[in-house]
């Protein structure tokens, strides 16, 4: 089975309220679009099964945590590919996905605890130069100090997988940018792409820069979705 673990430094009833309580979701899973808020009520609330500090989700994705003295374990043990034909072309993005989001909720409570972010989602397919390469984000060991789409920032390595890329971003507020890449599969011929800001304080024009350049130099590199 495919398993997904972060070590969240919170204690584990903190990080079971930020599963459990629909607003704290709201700030660390995926991204603003206005389905979010069913997505959480499907995901996290219909037909899920509450157990000892675990939550088995419709679909058999189950979270368990454990406590490590004032840290918390956070295991998703994903069901098993095959169970459920419909979804096994997106398997591996969805784990990609839950990658990204168990990242996302140990930055909300480690970095933003209470805080309500805002966030822009980008996807696409790559070409020829994956997209932290693209962004001169790709030898990020620690602190970094960059253009980054037209705006100078500084920030350090939150997290590296083997297809994700996670960087907090100073001048966002103390925020998050999030890069990832699912390989090209049988299914899926063509490797995907998708970049996650989180952003946090921004006013409307600030926001609204952001949103501009990104669209612009997203658009220009990464077609599809």
């Amino acid at each position: 089975m495919t398993r997904i673990e972060v070590t969240v430094d919170a204690p584990v009833d903190a990080v079971w309220k930020a599963l459990r309580d629909k607003e704290q979701v709201r700030q660390w899973h995926g991204w603003d679009y206005h389905g979010l808020d069913d997505e959480i009520d499907q995901i996290f609330f219909a037909d899920v099964i509450e157990e000892v500090r675990a939550l088995r989700l419709r679909g058999g994705d189950r979270f368990t945590l454990e406590p490590d003295g004032e840290r918390t374990a956070v295991t998703l043990t994903r069901a098993p590919h095959g169970e459920d034909p419909a979804l096994d072309a997106y398997y591996d993005d969805i784990t990609e996905g839950w990658t990204t989001f168990l990242q996302q909720l140990r930055f909300a409570l480690e970095r933003q605890p209470g805080a309500v972010r805002r966030t822009l989602y980008f996807a696409g397919y790559a070409a020829t130069v994956d997209v932290p390469e693209a962004l001169g984000l790709d030898g990020v060991t620690g602190a970094y100090s960059t253009d980054l789409v037209g705006e100078p920032v500084t920030g350090d390595l939150w997290f590296r997988s083997a297809n994700q890329l996670g960087v907090t971003v100073d001048s966002w507020g103390g925020g998050l940018l999030v890069v990832a890449r699912t390989p090209p599969s049988d299914a899926k011929p063509h490797a995907a792409v998708m970049a996650v800001l989180s952003t946090y304080g921004l006013d409307e024009v600030a926001f609204g820069d952001l949103d501009t350049r990104w669209t612009a130099w997203w658009a220009q590199r990464y077609p599809g979705d």
